[in-house]
């Protein structure tokens, strides 16, 4: 069972209850379509159990009031209260005991709902993984050249901007040294992103902690699901971060803000520590898949209504590097059996890689509507109108740095075995135009 939340946590997750209960068949075809696996009977047993607890203890909570009124009016007329004070001992002692059956209950059924995924929205084609997602566009053409293309960890050890060896023997397998030019080009990718998503986009540039509590965790949804596939810091509460969109999405944790406050765009530039659980054999090779990674990220946090507007526009401004780089890529809309937990839709950008001779993802723009804003109580109130709103929100990578910087080497890479610097980076790179072996 997941851990014990804390009160506020729990608090949130009983929110759902009324929906899942008068819901279920929906969030039963909700679940089957993900291809998951919820024990939604468990959870009609569970959920009948407390609310055959629920009328007993109200019941007894009334009657313990009016036991002791009864006390104070006994003692005034002079009367021995000692009968009451038994009626009272034993009301209480059956109080204690429901509130602890009706704890372990509300434990249960929330460990529960901590696992439900998001219901994907409407527009989502059901399917079954990966290769039932729907191409929605391409840009830009493959590359054509006189020579067999090579992959990026061949080009990056042949210039020497690569250095797998050393990262293997100071850490081990699934990490990378970048050396010259190859360091120059990750940071200068970082200051590119940045400076078009802060200048021309309209995002505000954070620099949040790399590590973050499990209540942030939480509330993005990497917890209780995903625990092994992040780093947790032994004797401590602080995990760190699978991507930028936890501590920036939970800026906002527990807050309730104006409505006049939205939309607010966040854009940060952090390393991502993620555990692979489960990817043994794949991608052992290269920079695709490692254990800590640099990554531009962009979260929006927006009204209910506006929510799929912003999706689009967030979505368009990742589309923007790749083409201010000249990279070709698709985009493709993820299926029912690819979406990820907490997302309601996500369109994936699929960067073209020459070396590989396939589409690989680079940027993830994901919808998750009011899920994690519930789960991290995110709200907002609109002037003059009753009560609060749970804001939506968005978030994309904008992009992958590493997985980027992949892609140029493998688009821009030359017979001679050098590789070409895209125009918009030259500037972030010195004027350097061609990485050589000397450089």
């Amino acid at each position: 069972m997941a851990a014990r939340l804390d009160a506020r946590y729990k608090e949130l997750a009983l929110l759902d209850l009324k929906f899942l209960r008068n819901n279920l068949d929906l969030v039963r075809k909700s679940v089957a379509d993900r291809g998951g696996d919820v024990d939604l009977d468990g959870f009609e047993q569970m959920d009948a159990q407390r609310r055959d607890i629920l009328p007993e203890l109200e019941g007894l909570r009334k009657r313990r009031n009016e036991v002791s009124a009864e006390v104070g009016r006994v003692k005034r007329e002079g009367g021995d209260p000692s009968g009451v004070y038994a009626e009272m001992k034993k009301v209480g002692g059956r109080i204690k005991e429901l509130e602890g059956q009706l704890g372990g209950v509300e434990d249960e059924i929330n460990a529960l709902l901590m696992t439900i995924p998001n219901p994907p929205h409407e527009s989502v084609p059901v399917g079954e993984g990966e290769d039932d997602n729907p191409v929605v566009s391409t840009w830009g053409e493959q590359p054509k050249f006189g020579f067999e293309p090579l992959n990026h960890w061949d080009i990056g050890e042949n210039l020497g901007i690569i250095d797998f060896e050393a990262a293997a023997r100071m850490t081990g397998s699934r990490f990378a040294v970048l050396k010259g030019a190859g360091a120059r080009l990750e940071r200068a990718l970082t200051g590119f992103m940045l400076d078009l998503h802060t200048t021309e986009h309209g995002y505000l540039e954070v620099l949040p902690p790399f590590m973050v509590n499990s209540q942030a965790m939480t509330g993005t949804g990497q917890l209780p699901k995903f625990a092994e596939d992040l780093f947790k810091l032994e004797g401590t509460d602080y995990w760190l971060i699978p991507t930028a969109e936890v501590p920036v999405t939970n800026l906002h944790m527990g807050e309730k803000l104006d409505a006049a406050e939205l939309p607010l765009l966040y854009t940060a530039y952090t390393p991502c520590f993620r555990a692979e659980a489960g990817s043994h054999g794949k991608d052992v090779r290269g920079l695709i898949r490692q254990h800590q990674f640099d990554k531009v990220e962009l979260v929006r946090l927006v009204r209910p209504e506006d929510s799929y507007e912003h999706l689009e526009e967030l979505t368009t401004n990742a589309e923007e590097v790749l083409k201010r780089l000249g990279l070709p890529y698709q985009k493709v809309v993820l299926c029912t059996g690819d979406l990820g937990f907490s997302a309601a839709k996500t369109y994936d950008l699929e960067v073209w890689l020459p070396g590989q001779q396939r589409y690989r993802e680079i940027s993830s723009c994901s919808n998750f509507e009011d899920f994690q804003a519930r789960r991290a109580n995110m709200r907002f109130k609109e002037k003059g109108v009753k009560g609060t709103t749970l804001m939506h929100t968005i978030n994309g990578s904008g992009l992958a740095v590493g997985r980027t910087l992949v892609a140029i080497l493998e688009n821009y890479q030359q017979a001679d075995g050098s590789v070409k610097i895209p125009e918009q980076l030259q500037p972030y790179m010195g004027g350097l135009e061609i990485i050589t072996a000397e450089d």
